[in-house]
């Protein structure tokens, strides 16, 4: 958030009995602390306007700006008009100024007026106090319809928000626009937060006013007549005066303020400022309110939102900010947040938040699959859960942040050939998974490929299969889940296992001769498979020599008959039989030669 919120209203007016155009007034900016303001200008009319005198209208004048050493600029803004279609490109202190915004109005078919606004805060800081010179305002109608009506005018103003420690707590709105009078104008100033009167004050910036023209001219705040005599009498308010720096010489501009606390109450948040004339043309280019204000105002600003792959929880970090204020944010400030305006969290502040501070603070929420995947989040600070504040503000319109949320998701699952795996005698089967990444395009990395056996143990990475080569699962569990990473998320495939009887590996010899190599009768697909087998080896003669099972392997001894014993049998040709005991699967039967 920035410390100044600017609001632009371009609005025009159709003013009773003449076609007049111009730019409503209202809120432009708006600056809380220990400030106030002041202003200087100068006109650049030789005399007041008048058909009988010279029309002539100077290119440069000076005005000078003289701050205390406790006072720090903090904004300054510059203001030129004239009468005529308008000079937008001037010069202050040589430095070459163009218009951030400009102003017309349209008296009739042959008259119009311009005003001009420029940030010049950078300049005034770097400057400081001294002589300011507005030069080469050069294009200011001075013709025939503009004299001989005593309409001509040029002038400019530099206002200057300063911060002083001795201050107090003080709100400065600035409202401008370009409204006229005669015959009158009514101009509604909003976004006031009157918490005290004392030293309350108002000031405007105003141009054409004519010092000898006073009918029925009355300046009125709620009813009020402003006067400020006897530098602005309460029947010629537009007189060309500066009330700050006491002169009474700026031909047809104006520069005053005025005590307003007996025209405002406490607890006003917004006033009325009425102008009649009966034949002064007076045009009002800006309104300034200084009011003394103790409130925070509470701003957020979301500073990152943390997502999983697949997974509807959201980590939201944030910052409450106290930054355009007059007065500390309290703790346990109720903070909401809102998915496509539907309340899904709440949370608040957790300490005290000085002027000019902030906190961060985060939140984890679910978000409910109703509303998709992609939705507007909104937090907001001071707000209940029911869209209601808790915490009196100096500015309740802007406690909001927001951010489009687009759920990371990773494309529909897609399915690979089927897996066949071997039945076991435990309705369970052994699989090489690892089979399937043939299946996935090269240009995903299969180095990066995890199994899963349900989505939910994907989704929420927990049971990965540790050995999928050899995996050994029930035959109900026919799915398993392939995880291969890709940007932002990873991609999801799916298998089906197939289970069925596999016949057993027998292999034709082995040499049990300590080797490490082929040293006992090892058949394929058989231990670990059909765990209830039994294997019978018979010698050439048909005498049963050996008995063994799944937890009993035949290394070349025998364990029955005269021969039972640790001593290795001759080389030679044997024979087997072997029960496998399962799904009604015949017994196998042949040879096997023992070699050493």
């Amino acid at each position: 958030m920035t410390q100044n919120n600017k609001t632009y209203y371009f609005c025009f007016i159709v003013l009773v009995s003449n076609l007049i155009l111009a730019q409503e007034i209202s809120l432009y900016d708006q600056l809380n602390g220990r400030l106030d303001y002041t202003a200087i200008g100068n006109t650049l009319n030789i005399v007041e306007n008048n058909s009988s005198f010279n029309c002539s209208i100077n290119t440069t004048s000076s005005a000078t700006l003289n701050l205390s050493n406790t006072q720090t600029i903090e904004v300054s803004y510059l203001y030129w008009a004239g009468s005529g279609t308008g000079d937008f490109n001037v010069s202050l202190n040589t430095t070459p100024i163009t218009p951030d915004r400009t102003f017309e109005y349209t008296l009739d078919s042959d008259r119009q007026f311009f005003a001009a606004f420029k940030d010049v805060t950078e300049l005034i800081q770097n400057e400081g106090n001294g002589v300011y010179t507005l030069s080469n305002l050069e294009e200011v109608d001075i013709s025939e319809m503009y004299c001989s009506t005593g309409t001509n005018f040029a002038g400019w103003a530099i206002i200057i928000i300063y911060s002083d420690p001795s201050l107090p707590l003080n709100q400065i709105n600035i409202y401008d626009g370009l409204e006229s009078v005669p015959d009158n104008i009514t101009i509604q100033l909003n976004n006031l937060n009157v918490l005290d009167t004392t030293g309350a004050k108002i000031g405007f910036l105003a141009w054409e006013g004519d010092d000898g023209l006073a009918v029925n001219e009355v300046l009125q705040m709620n009813g009020v007549t402003l006067s400020n005599p006897p530098l602005n009498p309460a029947n010629n308010a537009f007189n060309g005066t500066n009330s700050f720096t006491n002169e009474s010489n700026l031909f047809n501009m104006d520069i005053d303020f005025y005590p307003i606390q007996n025209t405002i109450n406490v607890g006003d948040n917004s006033a009325e400022i009425q102008l009649t004339s009966g034949q002064d043309l007076v045009m009002v280019n800006n309104i300034i309110t200084v009011l003394n204000s103790q409130l925070p105002d509470a701003t957020i600003s979301i500073e990152r939102i943390e997502q999983v792959c697949n997974y509807r929880e959201i980590l939201i970090e944030y910052i409450v900010i106290n930054t355009n204020s007059t007065q500390l944010l309290p703790a346990n400030t109720p903070i909401a947040l809102y998915a496509n305006e539907l309340l899904i969290g709440q949370t608040q502040t957790e300490n005290d938040i000085p002027m000019s501070s902030s906190e961060f603070g985060s939140i984890s929420l679910n978000i409910d699959s109703s509303l998709g995947s992609n939705f507007m989040l909104s937090v907001i600070v001071d707000d209940d859960g029911t869209g209601n504040g808790v915490v009196a503000e100096i500015n309740e319109t802007n406690n909001s942040a927001e951010t489009d949320i687009e759920l990371i998701e990773s494309f529909s699952i897609t399915a690979l050939d089927n897996i066949v795996g071997c039945k076991t005698v435990n309705d369970e089967a052994i699989y090489n998974l690892t089979t399937a990444l043939i299946q996935i395009e090269t240009s995903f990395d299969i180095e990066t490929a995890v199994y899963y056996a349900s989505l939910n143990d994907l989704y929420n990475n927990i049971g990965a299969i540790l050995n999928p080569s050899e995996y050994l699962c029930s035959v109900e569990n026919n799915i398993i889940y392939i995880q291969i990473e890709t940007e932002p998320c990873y991609e999801v495939f799916s298998i089906e296992l197939i289970a069925r009887d596999c016949e057993p590996e027998i292999p034709q010899g082995f040499s049990p001769n300590g080797d490490s190599y082929n040293d006992w009768f090892n058949i394929q697909g058989l231990y670990n498979v059909y765990m209830q087998h039994e294997l019978l080896i018979y010698n050439r003669l048909g005498v049963l020599i050996f008995k063994g099972n799944n937890s009993l392997k035949w290394e070349g001894k025998a364990n029955k008959g005269s021969l039972k014993g640790n001593n290795l049998l001759p080389v030679g040709t044997y024979f087997y039989v072997l029960h496998l005991n399962s799904r009604n699967l015949k017994p196998k039967t042949g040879w096997v030669y023992l070699n050493y």
